[in-house]
């Protein structure tokens, strides 16, 4: 054998152990990452369900705000009363289940001794504390309405005239109300919760005009529904488009929308308010099938409400959604740290 063909079969001989030779196969895979050795790298946030509770309450309130509002403004007086309670109780709510995940009163007062305006819970806090009163002083007036004429007059009088104003105040503050929520939860560590940061505050106002909107339908007469029945409709609409759009623009943490117990409440969502809005739309001049279209859009935002607080804590649970997208921003050249 020649000096060049001692050669060749060398190379030969090298190129055969690249390609489906035993050492190429008994080579380590190339590494997927399925732990970080188990441990959680991205603290759950402590919350109870009473936040999750707490965040469709208070969209309630803001969306019937505005709602109720627009009513007495065009002379619906039916629906004017149903979404002004809707406001109030939903308001009440939302301190409740506040104050209870707190644990204590004082808590929920010691938050309102400063103000800071780059904290999402102290601006939040501030918020409600603003539009809370006009929304209350706006529902006073609806019960004050009712009341014989003799007795409107002096402080409850006083109150009465107050009331319009106050309504329109506090419609001018629901949007940021039903709004901070969803900047509060983006505004965390939390994966899924972070990474929905650009889309979830439309989410969470096209959820709460949606439910405000089916609570109208439930409680107003069926000629006065109009407006609500345009509020649920677009509302749910905007909801199901935005949170399509945020689903894709999430990344890898939009798993968490889609398995577990947070999948089946997005997906409950997502089938709730496709049928009331189709409901809303159909019944028109069907007092039955409006009450469970508003009934269907309630429980179909309450479950969006749900399906993103259990995505988030499903994300802080699992240290893929913190580790993978940080090795993605380091194999592309951007920072470690997401800015956004």
């Amino acid at each position: 054998m020649s000096a060049k063909q001692r050669e060749g079969h060398q190379q030969g001989e090298r190129e055969g152990k690249h390609r489906g030779s035993p050492a190429r196969d008994s080579m380590v895979p190339e590494a997927e990452f399925e732990s970080y050795y188990g441990r959680q790298i991205v603290k759950p946030a402590p919350w109870e369900h009473d936040i999750a509770y707490y965040l469709f309450t208070g969209g309630v309130a803001a969306g019937s705000a505005i709602l109720g509002t627009g009513a007495e403004l065009t002379g619906r007086p039916g629906l004017s009363r149903v979404a002004r309670a809707g406001s109030l109780v939903g308001l009440l709510s939302s301190v409740f289940f506040l104050i209870h995940d707190l644990g204590r009163p004082s808590r929920f007062l010691n938050m309102m001794r400063v103000v800071k305006l780059t904290s999402p819970m102290s601006v939040g806090t501030w918020l409600l504390a603003l539009h809370g009163p006009f929304a209350g002083l706006a529902s006073v007036g609806e019960v004050l309405r009712v009341l014989p004429q003799r007795w409107q007059r002096g402080p409850l009088g006083l109150a009465l005239k107050l009331s319009r104003p106050a309504g329109i105040v506090a419609a001018a503050t629901a949007p940021p109300v039903a709004a901070y929520t969803a900047v509060l939860l983006s505004d965390t560590a939390t994966p899924a919760w972070h990474d929905a940061y650009k889309e979830l505050p439309y989410v969470f106002c096209g959820s709460a005009a949606a439910a405000s909107g089916g609570l109208g339908l439930i409680g107003a007469p069926l000629h006065e529904a109009g407006p609500a029945r345009a509020f649920a409709v677009g509302g749910a609409l905007v909801e199901l488009v935005v949170e399509h759009k945020m689903e894709e623009s999430m990344g890898l943490s939009a798993e968490t929308l889609h398995t577990g117990t947070a999948g089946k409440w997005m997906k409950a969502a997502k089938v709730l308010t496709i049928a009331g809005a189709a409901g809303a739309v159909l019944g028109r001049r069907s007092r039955a099938l409006s009450v469970l279209s508003g009934a269907a859009l309630m429980a179909g935002s309450l479950s969006t409400r749900l399906g993103v607080f259990e995505a988030g804590l499903a994300s802080a649970r699992d240290p893929k959604y913190t580790v993978v997208p940080q090795r993605e921003r380091v194999a592309a050249g951007n920072p470690v740290r997401y800015e956004g």
